[in-house]
């Protein structure tokens, strides 16, 4: 890990931040105050971010790769919730705010590139900028919304007409998410996957 200023490709990754679904509209004094705050960190496919049921939180602003959001059960099952890529963000602010220990892990689905905070930092800083929490805390009900929808279409919709609104709805990610991946988000075997593609081309 990194912090920005030393990082060899700091021109680069403050574009990319600038770039950011939260960050992008930050005033220069807010930029000034957040940018030597965070860490650059590079993860490889299927290591862990944030592990469910601890209490170490953190911020993450994706500069590079694909996250997913995933809850496990005592024996191992696991349910994919969201996936998200460059420009988006992960976080542990709900479970933050509310004491809790976090509910889901979040782990690299492909090689992933962040620049991330603890959330004790990433908190302080919201509420020194009321607008910029204000804007956080609204994309973070999205976020909840959009889960709560993945949930409700799995039992709604079936196999076809799940993977006719992933393509909808996340059209850039439809050809990078692995097929394993996907086929797990969607409660669809690969096989199944593979057959719907070819049908819908």
């Amino acid at each position: 890990m990194s912090s920005i200023d030393p990082h060899p490709q700091r021109n680069t990754i403050r574009l990319q931040l600038r770039q950011s679904m939260v960050l992008r509209d930050l005033p220069a004094a807010a930029w000034a105050e957040l940018d030597p705050q965070l860490e650059i960190a590079d993860f490889g496919k299927g290591d862990l971010l944030v592990h469910q049921g601890h209490s170490a939180m953190e911020q993450f602003f994706i500069l590079d790769g694909i996250l997913k959001r995933v809850v496990s059960d005592p024996k191992g099952k696991e349910m994919i919730l969201r996936f998200a890529a460059e420009t988006d963000m992960d976080t542990s602010y709900a479970a933050w705010r509310l004491h809790t220990p976090m509910p889901y892990s979040i782990v690299a689905v492909t090689k992933v590139r962040v620049a991330k905070l603890s959330m004790q930092q990433w908190v302080s800083f919201l509420n020194q900028h009321t607008d910029i929490k204000a804007h956080f805390e609204y994309e973070v009900m999205s976020l909840m919304s959009e889960v709560m929808a993945h949930t409700i279409t799995l039992h709604l919709l079936d196999a076809p007409g799940r993977l006719s609104r992933f393509k909808r709805k996340h059209p850039e990610l439809l050809a990078r998410i692995p097929k394993k991946e996907l086929a797990s988000y969607l409660n669809l075997t690969p096989e199944t996957l593979s057959r719907l593609k070819q049908k819908s081309r």
